[in-house]
């Protein structure tokens, strides 16, 4: 059954200033990881594809705790917090990590740039801000419809809509948020 009726969900500006906030959420999670994971990488000499690999896994480590984090904080256990941090951000992160990496292998020269060098930290800037750009319209598109962050809004206070204090719509979207974090837990899409 589709409970989505159950919430005005945000359209134009209000959408895109959403998919914005969510979008600075996952580069800040992503770019910890991922500025991390090439550091390490690259002092040990590792190869490209170890290198990438230690960035993803530590993008997506981040990039979810950065949603548990916050979601706990409103009460629920990491048990609970899980499935939704996964709902809320696999999508957007699995975007933003395809792209980084894939303008870090393609610009000559970054996966082989010693740290000290403008050519690994330009990149590396250059592969976050394409990535954030992409990620956006995705982050949009999910939040339209009720996916992506709009499941994790509940628990956030209200901080990723722009502060609509207690109103009677905000208790609706999170009663229809909980829903759709129930749904998550039990494996409705």
């Amino acid at each position: 059954m589709d409970h989505s009726t159950h919430t005005q969900r945000p359209t134009g500006r209000a959408l895109t200033r959403l998919a914005v906030s969510a979008t600075l959420h996952c580069l800040t999670g992503c770019a910890i990881g991922e500025v991390l994971g090439m550091v390490i990488g690259t002092a040990l000499g590792w190869s490209d594809v170890q290198t990438i690999a230690l960035a993803v896994a530590l993008a997506f480590v981040f990039g979810y705790a950065f949603t548990i984090g916050p979601v706990m904080r409103s009460g629920l256990s990491l048990r609970a917090a899980i499935p939704i941090a996964l709902a809320a951000d696999t999508l957007s992160i699995t975007v933003m990590e395809v792209v980084d990496n894939a303008i870090m292998l393609l610009v000559p020269g970054a996966m082989e740039a010693h740290l000290d060098s403008w050519l690994f930290w330009g990149a590396l800037a250059f592969a976050l801000a394409v990535a954030f750009v992409v990620t956006v319209p995705v982050n949009r598109w999910l939040i339209s419809r009720g996916k992506g962050h709009a499941v994790v809004h509940a628990y956030h206070g209200g901080g990723h809509g722009g502060g609509h204090g207690g109103t009677h719509e905000d208790g609706d979207r999170r009663t229809a948020d909980a829903h759709g974090a129930d749904q998550v837990r039990h494996g409705h899409h």
